[in-house]
């Protein structure tokens, strides 16, 4: 390793700020029994959210407002987002031929209590609530149901809205490649490789342009090994794409966008990011690395309970951002973002480190609850990844493995 030094700033942090593993408890998507939801639409009742296009100003993440009523209000009442915005049953396949698919196919990106920010909506039927929604590929629906969580009734569906640009190229991650001068870049978007040529331009801070072409993966619910990922947890994780950007001088600062040329010779790219690349190996440095696990994520509008579930996930996030001019390098020594098979979640974690993995290498490894599953090869034989069995950890983030699917590495003399 020469004589660089590591200095690992928050080895601890997640003894102070977060629970440990066992004590998460139940994933909250978990909570709503999609099974047995029911049709009981009420001509009284409606639910309209607003604005109906978001992102008009390049905007991934943005928030929105729903006004809702219902004639016989309760304070189990709760509103799920849907996405995409059609979860009829029209749109889940039968599992076999006697076997009709449920009213819902899949659960919901996200919920909250109807009376969350309206105290008076058990009195007067009457509700208000502000959302944020992140750019996921597909347009959204709002879905006000009685009969709380575990005996969900339809009461009434919302207008759809979407993104102005729902397959834009969105949260880029970098993290260390194979050789000590290379970045990577991973990012997601809509883009498969017949529709646009994934790209990254960069340069030297104040250099010329330079394109790097990207490698693209996706995977289908087969890729899952079981419920709840390849069922009511199953959401279409959009093409993920990774660029190798090499020959980097040492400790130079390098600016970059991710994009897609369309096959109409246009370009759509995202913001404007930087990183300084790693120095030369067996260079006198001080490299400040932060290890932690177990952060998961967590709303910033306050749905879905996570108060009660990973509560410092946010706190976490913040105070990273805020150090980042002091941090090198960031390792996520597992327990990523708790999806347990609802693989929504990982699009909301990457949008939610965006500001952290998008300057520095955001390094990971697998946790029980991105890995685990029986029978297939994971050292625990238990339930804990919800169906994932690695896949999403393994696609979702890059890594300088050899075998992606085993996911252990070893580079970090090359800094």
């Amino acid at each position: 390793m020469g004589e660089s030094k590591f200095v690992a700033l928050a080895f601890l942090l997640v003894c102070s700020v977060l629970q440990r593993v066992w004590s998460h408890g139940e994933q909250h998507l978990s909570k709503v029994a999609v099974h047995k939801a029911t049709v009981s639409l009420l001509d009284l009742a409606y639910i309209k959210a607003s604005p109906a296009i978001l992102g008009q100003q390049g905007q991934t993440a943005e928030w929105v407002t729903l006004e809702y009523s219902s004639p016989i209000p309760s304070v189990d009442d709760w509103i799920g987002v849907f996405s995409p915005a059609n979860f009829s049953s029209s749109t889940c396949p039968k599992e076999n031929r006697r076997l009709y698919p449920p009213l819902l196919c899949s659960a919901p990106i996200k919920y909250q209590y109807a009376n969350y920010s309206s105290p008076l909506y058990k009195v007067n039927g009457k509700g208000f609530l502000k959302l944020q929604l992140i750019n996921q590929r597909s347009d959204f629906s709002f879905a006000l149901f009685s009969g709380g969580l575990s005996n969900p009734k339809l009461v009434a569906v919302s207008n759809k809205i979407a993104f102005a640009t729902p397959n834009a190229p969105v949260y880029p991650r970098l993290a260390l490649g194979k050789s000590w001068n290379e970045m990577t870049v991973t990012w997601t978007s809509g883009y498969g490789i017949s529709h646009a040529e994934p790209l990254v331009q960069w340069s030297p801070k104040g250099g010329d342009h330079m394109h790097s072409p990207a490698e693209t993966l996706t995977f289908t619910s087969e890729s899952m090994c079981g419920a709840p990922a390849r069922t009511v947890g199953w959401r279409d994780p959009g093409y993920i794409h990774t660029s190798h950007l090499k020959e980097l001088w040492p400790n130079r600062i390098y600016e970059y966008k991710v994009g897609h040329k369309l096959n109409n010779d246009t370009y759509i790219w995202s913001g404007n990011y930087q990183f300084r690349a790693p120095p030369f190996p067996g260079q006198k440095s001080l490299q400040r690395v932060v290890i932690f696990g177990d952060m998961g994520k967590e709303e910033v509008d306050g749905s879905n309970e996570y108060n009660n579930f990973q509560y410092g996930s946010i706190n976490t996030t913040q105070q990273l951002i805020q150090d980042l001019k002091n941090i090198d390098l960031v390792f996520h020594i597992g327990d990523i973002c708790y999806a347990n098979g609802y693989l929504s979640q990982w699009d909301q974690f990457t949008a939610q480190v965006e500001p952290i993995a998008s300057a520095v290498p955001y390094m990971i490894a697998s946790g029980n609850h991105e890995r685990d599953w029986p029978g297939t090869g994971s050292f625990y034989e238990n339930m804990d990844s919800g169906g994932e069995c690695g896949v999403l950890a393994q696609t979702m983030f890059y890594t300088p493995a050899s075998n992606r699917a085993k996911l252990w590495y070893g580079n970090m003399a090359s800094i």
